[in-house]
């Protein structure tokens, strides 16, 4: 068993060791990217005039009318990217991710994960936006972007791509893959009612065979492309995400009452200042802020760089208009079902779920609520989810694989790869897989930030660009042509 007390050479085993190497790396980065991620955040609210808000209810209607066939055969919707995204981002960070930041954060945790959200909205409309302007043709008829696109032609930094591309690769395409797989297994364990030393050494043999189960579920989808993921996602996606908010719902409306002391506790112990994250800039953050902001990042990921291999995707007549669609994404996933999940646990009987955490600490908070047949309605839920995040997931590394290397044996191989981790994620320890998750997710994350920033000039141009043709009554097409400067940077026949 892994101790955190104890120096990387002196843990248990081979795989104690890569777990402390992990966190060496890990808590430093985040210790310094906790402020950038807002910092950015805050930077393009303000400059972008709050587009958040200001923007909010013409997101919702973009998002409505993102439903029509797309004009370049081989393309995807708008509102197909716009899932796409959520399959990836609405899964394990919504249910066991904000049960983690609960169990360690405390209910503050909660608060700092709906500010990372709203600040992260301007970050998400930035990143998406740049994605679609510097979109290519792929070899299907269709678009990708993302990163390591915007990162090489914007900035001319290819090496820079490249290391966002196998950043993300590795975060996505593999590690996060696990992480769905072995929630997806411990969710089961606990509605089997595999509890206990003994029962966990018989369950390794079901684990096992769940993790084959998983690999033969998700290969002939993976290897059908985006555009096969792309469909899948627009049938599963808002069936999961309706049942579990119905139930959530009905969760909340029984327990009225007990709002305003659940809200009372949230905003109380986010401002406590208690149990400080540690490093050299942790010192100055409370414990309930960094897993706030960890898992928050982890559900909605806001500025991280994935949502964009997504919203490149889509066919649309603007970049600001998949800007809006996506940005809105990461309202759907943090102020709507994180929340379901952080109210399920704190409307709980807490201190009977004590010693619980992740996914089986959500199963016994909804049991509490209505009864036992809750632990196999999540496990059940909690399934679409993860699955669904597993094929978003690829989705996203795919791109950025096409990016480093277009070549069938080579995507054939990454396919299997993505297999492989996914079985991993199966067999393997919870904390192993989360702590490899911060660690990659922190690196690509800090990438992109800096990317994002530096060519914030151009997000600022289309944002005025799609304004003022609104304005105007014209309906915001985006016309390269109208634009000499970015004419001569960007080299492309979409715009």
């Amino acid at each position: 068993m892994y101790n955190k007390d104890l120096p990387c050479g002196q843990q248990a085993d081979f795989w104690d060791g890569v777990h402390c190497s992990v966190n060496a790396l890990s808590s430093p980065l985040w210790d310094a990217l906790v402020w950038i991620l807002l910092g950015v955040g805050l930077f393009f609210t303000l400059a972008t005039g709050f587009v958040q808000i200001r923007l909010f209810g013409q997101s919702i209607a973009e998002m409505k009318g993102s439903r029509r066939n797309p004009k370049q055969a081989g393309s995807i919707t708008a509102f197909q990217a716009f899932v796409t995204d959520l399959a990836s981002r609405v899964g394990t960070g919504n249910i066991a991710g904000v049960a983690i930041a609960i169990t360690a954060g405390g209910p503050g945790a909660v608060f700092w994960m709906w500010l990372t959200a709203l600040i992260g909205m301007s970050s998400a409309f930035a990143e998406s936006s740049l994605a679609q302007l510097f979109k290519v043709r792929d070899g299907a008829g269709g678009f990708r972007g993302g990163p390591a696109y915007y990162i090489t032609q914007g900035l001319g930094k290819k090496w820079l791509g490249m290391l966002f591309a196998v950043s993300l690769i590795s975060c996505f395409g593999f590690v996060f893959n696990a992480i769905q797989a072995n929630t997806i297994v411990s969710s089961l364990q606990a509605a089997a009612g595999f509890t206990g030393e003994a029962a966990q050494a018989q369950w390794r043999d079901y684990a096992l065979m769940l993790g084959a189960v998983l690999v033969i579920l998700s290969a002939p989808v993976i290897f059908g492309g985006i555009k096969r993921i792309s469909r899948v996602a627009e049938l599963v996606v808002p069936l999961m995400a309706g049942l579990y908010l119905l139930l959530a719902l009905f969760v909340i409306v029984t327990n009225l009452n007990l709002l305003p002391q659940m809200f009372g506790m949230i905003f109380a112990d986010a401002f406590s200042g208690k149990a400080a994250a540690g490093g050299l800039l942790g010192a100055m953050i409370s414990q309930a802020m960094m897993l706030g902001i960890k898992r928050g990042l982890f559900s909605n990921e806001a500025g991280m760089g994935s949502a964009p291999n997504a919203a490149a995707a889509a066919d649309v007549q603007h970049p600001v208009s998949q800007g809006m669609i996506q940005m809105l994404g990461v309202f759907v996933d943090t102020m709507i079902v994180c929340s379901c999940t952080a109210f399920i646990i704190l409307l709980s009987d807490m201190s009977a779920t004590a010693g619980l955490s992740g996914v089986q600490l959500t199963q016994a908070a909804l049991t509490q609520h209505v009864g036992t047949w809750a632990q196999y309605f999540l496990a059940a839920v909690l399934f679409l989810f993860c699955f669904s995040s597993i094929l978003g997931n690829y989705a996203y590394a795919e791109s950025n694989m096409q990016f480093i290397r277009d070549n069938t044996t080579v995507m054939t191989v990454f396919r299997m790869l993505v297999l492989g981790f996914v079985y991993f994620g199966a067999v393997s320890e919870s904390a192993l897989v989360w702590d490899m998750g911060d660690l990659t997710m922190g690196i690509m994350a800090l990438i992109n930030l800096i990317a994002i920033a530096l060519l914030h000039k151009l997000v600022l141009l289309l944002l005025k660009d799609y304004t003022v043709k609104r304005k105007l009554g014209k309906e915001p097409v985006f016309k390269l042509a109208e634009h000499p400067v970015l004419k001569r940077k960007i080299k492309t026949d979409i715009w």
